[in-house]
């Protein structure tokens, strides 16, 4: 569940959705399990399914685009693409730039990798990818932050001794933990309301179809498998 934690801006809304034209799935593809470019050099992870199985059920036809996580909001709001899933946490700050669909897995909570199992995070240095909110959590509480534009930075810095640990998602972290040394610490914050999908505030009726579609999958269970298939988080 990566969060993006939107800075004060004014954006104007223009762009439209049409019904009838492809929707085009934005995501970042740098962040496994959720979503990653693999091996064939093409779009893949538990997003990568999903989005799949919504656009079928909502009867679209549908493309998938890659986008840095830092525009990924501004670059939607702007009209190149449709659609955010990227592992983005429902916030009410972002709510007001854009509108999410309900969630499609649970609020879970982020962890830290570190080399010390034995940490105490208050006193360290912690790393995270820029504008999370997992950056913003950290900033709060007063500890002392780094950050990086992509989540493996992160990650590398803590091996190379710039930080003592990262916070992020846990699903995330585990495919790190136990390479170099890296573990995951027993504590873990719990930010964020669930992950969703994000569109423009002026496509309702998207939005509204792609709803329906994940309340499908929710009531027939094939989104709990696929949340079991990836481990991305706790199921519905």
């Amino acid at each position: 569940m990566k969060k993006i934690l939107l800075s004060t801006m004014a954006l104007a809304l223009s762009s439209t959705f049409a019904m009838a034209d492809t929707v085009r799935l934005g995501t970042e593809g740098a962040y496994e399990p959720w979503n990653f470019i693999n091996d064939a050099g093409e779009i893949d992870g538990f997003e990568r399914e999903v989005g799949d199985e919504l656009c079928a059920r909502a009867e679209l036809t549908c493309e998938w685009v890659t986008n840095d996580w830092d525009s990924i909001i501004p670059n939607l709001v702007s009209g190149n693409y449709d659609v955010i899933i990227a592992g983005m946490s429902i916030t009410d700050e972002r709510d007001e730039v854009i509108d999410f669909t309900q969630n499609y897995t649970p609020p879970d909570p982020s962890a830290f990798l570190a080399t010390d199992a034995g940490l105490d995070v208050t006193s360290g240095v912690i790393a995270a990818q820029s504008s999370t909110i997992q950056a913003a959590f950290i900033a709060e509480e007063g500890w002392t932050l780094v950050e990086f534009p992509t989540p493996e930075e992160t990650v590398a810095a803590v091996r190379a001794g710039e930080a003592d640990a990262v916070l992020a998602d846990e699903a995330f972290l585990k495919t790190f933990a136990e390479e170099d040394g890296l573990v995951i610490l027993e504590r873990k914050e719990a930010l964020g309301g669930g992950v969703g999908l994000g569109v423009r505030e002026t496509d309702g009726e998207l939005k509204g179809k792609l709803d329906a579609a994940i309340q499908s999958m929710k009531d027939d269970g094939s989104l709990n498998e696929l949340i079991t298939k990836w481990e991305v988080s706790s199921t519905f």
